[in-house]
């Protein structure tokens, strides 16, 4: 029996906790009622008994309220909104803003330290097959005014139950698109390329809705990026030119963070009041690509996202991540010379970087050892400009644009002709070498022959022999000749 027992007050149980929870609702009249449609699945919905019935009588429109106990303090101070006579019975005053006092009431529920709980709560369901959206009720009410609030931060509406009331949610949750500049275009989307060492501009517009509650901005890089900075926050509302956003009105935060993110942007509730549906809050920011990036693919990615609503479920009501990426990449160089049909590598042949056609202005550079070498990082020391091949004739230089590079021979290897003019060097937006629309592909690496002169024939030391020669032919004539006439003289 007292397994049994066990069980089933364990079923009790959950039951419960699967009901809508009962806190301290006020006064005699039950069996109220709020349907919420159009409602955000997985939302958490928040019903506050404000006032209580007493009575009411709908055909005639007389209602008789008293406030809620939790509530009657602070009620008492909103004299813009209420009034109370002497049997504590509430009337709302003529022409007072509904909205504004919701706004109030709202913060005055989830404000730290207050003692105000919600009397009922329920999670709206999964959306249809097909739906957006989905539909809550939250039941078991006692009859009363009440404020309803939902974890999005975007205030639902007041109502009264008599003894139902349907409700509709005006608003949705905020997004965030995250873009960045390809510095070649001026053009900001989804991906860029840069050298290392160049700063990356960024942007993300948040896209608010009306009763934006604890708005806080995070961004999470990657470790070839290094964050610099805020350079300003800017608010669109409808048609109008973005405005300038005061920065008393945020801070920003680089310490202390506990959510993995690089900074964050917390907004203040004051700023938070002022938004309306759709305004567009556009953050600008920058960064530097730096020597851990990663050389082509995969990139360097850049994350954010926005926590909104109620602060206790602010780890639930969080935007999809919105990404980008940032690109570097890297070119492969081969010095060699042909020896019959073979390719012979070339020690000696030494090069510099430029995105100038004339070779002025050479891209520092900084070795990594085994013919590897990075851009490097402005006022970064142990830098090199010229690079000067070894037996294999191969370099890489890499965290480089997609952009068009000039490789100039400054000194040939001995015995070489030093190249007449520089190379051309195409790096594509997907990081093609040298790609043509015949070779989509590019090339692996860039070759670069030399020629070398064949020797020249010597003119200097033939001619002195020659002179030798003949002179001796001369000689050796002249004395035949004498020889043969002292012959003939003799035999006469």
């Amino acid at each position: 029996m007292k397994k049994i027992l066990s069980i089933a007050m364990a079923l009790v149980l959950m039951l419960a906790m699967a009901g809508t929870a009962m806190a301290a609702q006020e006064g005699t009249l039950t069996g109220g009622s709020i349907t919420i449609n159009d409602a955000v699945p997985g939302q958490a919905y928040k019903a506050y008994q404000i006032l209580y019935l007493e009575s009411y009588n709908a055909t005639a429109g007389a209602y008789a309220y008293k406030a809620n106990s939790a509530w009657e303090t602070w009620l008492r101070t909103q004299t813009t909104y209420l009034s109370f006579d002497a049997q504590g019975y509430v009337t709302w005053k003529a022409n007072a803003d509904a909205a504004a006092f919701a706004k109030l009431a709202q913060a005055e529920a989830t404000k730290t330290g207050s003692t105000i709980t919600a009397d009922a709560t329920a999670t709206a369901p999964a959306a249809a097959e097909g739906a957006t959206y989905s539909t809550v009720t939250i039941d078991n009410l006692n009859l009363g005014y009440y404020l309803v609030d939902t974890t999005l931060g975007t205030l639902c509406s007041l109502d009264t139950t008599n003894p139902d009331v349907e409700m509709f949610e005006k608003n949705v949750a905020p997004a965030n698109v995250k873009t960045v500049e390809e510095d070649s275009t001026g053009n900001y989307g989804e991906t860029n390329d840069a050298d290392i060492g160049q700063t990356v501009n960024f942007k993300s517009t948040i896209t608010a809705q009306a009763g934006a509650e604890n708005y806080v901005f995070h961004d999470k890089m990657s470790a070839g990026l290094t964050y610099t900075g805020v350079t300003g926050i800017t608010l669109k509302t409808g048609s109008e030119e973005p405005a300038t956003v005061a920065a008393s009105n945020y801070t920003v935060v680089t310490e202390g963070l506990t959510d993995d993110c690089t900074f964050e942007v917390r907004f203040t509730q004051a700023f938070c009041d002022t938004l309306k549906a759709n305004d567009q809050i556009v953050i600008s920011y920058k960064a530097t690509l730096n020597e851990n990036a990663v050389v082509g693919l995969p990139g360097n990615p850049n994350e954010s996202k926005l926590s909104y609503g109620d602060s206790s479920m602010s780890s639930s009501n969080v935007t999809p991540p919105s990404q980008t990426t940032t690109y570097t990449w890297d070119v492969d160089v081969f010095k060699y010379t042909m020896n019959g049909e073979t390719e012979t590598a070339l020690a000696g042949a030494t090069f510099t970087l430029s995105k100038n056609a004339d070779g002025s202005k050479p891209i520092a550079l900084v070795s990594e050892g085994n013919n590897v070498y990075r851009v490097a990082k402005t006022g970064e020391t142990g830098t090199v400009t010229e690079i000067t091949t070894d037996a294999t004739g191969k370099f890489t230089i890499k965290g480089l644009d997609a952009d068009t590079y000039y490789l100039t021979e400054t000194a040939a290897p001995a015995g070489y002709n030093k190249l007449a003019s520089a190379v051309t060097i195409t790096i594509g937006n997907n990081g093609v070498v040298n790609g043509t629309t015949e070779a989509t592909q590019g090339v692996d690496e860039v070759k670069v022959l030399n020629q070398s002169g064949a020797e020249l024939p010597s003119t200097g030391g033939i001619g002195t022999t020659i002179f030798y020669v003949i002179g001796a032919a001369l000689v050796i004539g002249a004395i035949v000749i004498l020889v043969a006439k002292k012959c003939a003289g003799s035999e006469k």
